[in-house]
């Protein structure tokens, strides 16, 4: 399992049965604006991202995103 850290976890991989997912530890604490999260949330403090085959990925959002995950952290 990948592990995305700078100063702490900003993100970990999942591979599932029928999707990618990557999961924040702390992002419920994020903004998104663009909707991403789509798993996890019920949580108080994770929320993930799962990925389908074949859907696109928002790349600009999700750079987004990870910088402001990283910004928590630092």
């Amino acid at each position: 399992m990948p592990v995305w850290s700078l100063d702490g976890i900003v993100c970990i991989g999942e591979m599932l049965k029928n999707a990618v997912r990557l999961t924040f530890p702390k992002g419920a604490q994020l903004k998104d604006p663009k909707k991403l999260f789509n798993a996890r949330l019920d949580s108080s403090s994770v929320r993930a991202i799962d990925f389908r085959e074949g859907e696109k990925v928002p790349e600009a959002a999700l750079r987004a995103l990870i910088r402001e995950a990283v910004g928590l952290n630092v």
